[in-house]
């Protein structure tokens, strides 16, 4: 079996890995080894005792700085935004009276890109925070309409307050359909309706019924769709 001895060479230690005393540079260069080492493990140190700061700052930030619980658009007063855009158009424009608790974050007149249909949009949240939106096209064509319902396909028929709607359920869609995830649409007069959103059918068709009014008024005075 072989030994491994240690000891001493003229004053200096022998280096068991070597078997004999280091030289002048093998020893330089075993410290600077070790400088390096040394620094690399403090600039390590630091590293970690930094992001470890950053990340306490960030946590500091976010438990202080108050957050909104609701969107961060600002509100819009539709029926003040529609009283201003009624002189352009030749139809009277939707303005629904909804429960407490909806709000909207968006109101104006649209014109597509395309067929040049002329629309009065309007965007509403509902007390639960979720989306409808409300299109009141002039003059709209089937393209048009295909178009808003993300190209889905008619599922049925809704009468509400007299009026019929077809419902476009696109929920079990496959393909991508936005904020169309459920839809109802009615014409009357020159005016065709789109009533949509993500929020549940019952809010949407909360909407609708506000609009009740509305859609038979394009109508005449016959009250006919």
């Amino acid at each position: 079996m072989a030994k491994t001895r240690s000891g001493t060479s003229g004053g200096k230690p022998i280096v068991a890995e070597l078997g004999r005393p280091e030289t002048a540079e093998e020893t330089a260069a075993r410290k600077a080894e070790q400088s390096r080492l040394y620094r690399d493990r403090k600039t390590l140190h630091n590293l970690l005792y930094a992001l470890l700061v950053c990340v306490g700052l960030v946590a500091v930030i976010v438990f202080l700085v108050p957050r909104s619980e609701g969107s961060l658009l600002q509100a819009v007063d539709y029926q003040k935004v529609a009283e201003d855009a009624q002189p352009s158009m030749p139809i009277a424009l939707a303005v629904p009276a909804l429960p407490e608790g909806w709000t909207s974050n968006a109101a104006e007149i649209r014109t597509s890109t395309g067929d040049d249909i002329v629309s009065w949009y309007i965007g509403l949240l509902t007390p639960d925070k979720d989306y409808v939106g409300i299109t009141q096209a002039l003059d709209a064509n089937p393209s048009w309409l295909n178009d808003q319902v993300a190209e889905g396909r008619a599922s049925g028929v809704l009468t509400i307050d007299g009026v019929q709607w077809d419902v476009y359920d696109n929920r079990s869609m496959t393909t991508e359909v936005g904020n169309v995830e459920y839809a109802l649409t009615t014409e009357s007069g020159r005016a065709t309706y789109v009533v949509f959103g993500t929020a549940e059918p019952d809010d949407i068709e909360t909407v609708a019924a506000a609009l009740s009014e509305n859609v038979v008024l394009q109508a005449g005075d016959d009250g006919e769709k």
